[in-house]
């Protein structure tokens, strides 16, 4: 038996508006209609704990991966159908890599930017050919992709490697990058 086409989501475990938090149900939600399995962050609270929820009663497999100093801070999803507590950050984003076929990236702060940048960054390296896709309906990351869009053509920045992520606004638009059978998105050394 093969397992489900498995989507790590990065995004906000902090207080943040709700129709951020409504955006992380409706994307559980999608993942668990399309029949996918979801690989989070390991936390129940904010964003990261409604995407997982929302997952899980739309019937969807998830495995939540945290480190064992964010347990307590990030209040661990008990309810993950897997929840695996690792030493660091650093082995919590390899965890969760290897568990994963895709990576989606929504609102979040400083966390997920990190994560963002090492999926991004690997893709563009060739490291591993997983999609990576931004789901930004309100622009959060507009200024991020202007600043990094301006260093195209200095050196810093690559039309590759910038062809490296996804991005939409909308989660159908989002999913429909992420699908394994998908033609939405953009292929190292395509562009």
């Amino acid at each position: 038996m093969t397992r489900p086409h498995t989507v790590c989501v990065f995004c906000a475990s902090g207080a943040v508006p709700e129709p951020f938090i409504a955006l992380a149900g409706e994307v559980g939600a999608a993942i668990a209609a399309r029949g996918w399995s979801l690989v989070s962050g390991g936390g129940r609270v904010s964003m990261m704990g409604a995407v997982a929820r929302a997952a899980r009663e739309g019937g969807a497999r998830t495995v939540g991966v945290i480190p064992e100093a964010l347990v307590a801070h990030e209040v661990a999803d008990d309810d993950a159908d897997e929840l695996v507590v690792v030493g660091d950050m650093r082995t919590r984003k390899g965890e969760m890599d290897v568990r994963s076929d895709a990576v989606l990236a929504l609102p979040g702060g400083l966390g997920t930017l990190e994560e963002l940048f090492e999926a991004w960054t690997s893709h563009a390296l060739r490291m591993h050919d997983k999609p990576v896709v931004v789901l930004d309906p309100e622009g959060h990351y507009d200024p991020l992709f202007a600043w990094l869009d301006g260093l195209r053509g200095t050196g810093f920045v690559s039309d590759r490697g910038m062809a490296g992520v996804v991005r939409t606004t909308t989660v159908g638009a989002a999913l429909d990058a992420l699908d394994p059978a998908s033609t939405a998105r953009s292929v190292p050394g395509s562009g």
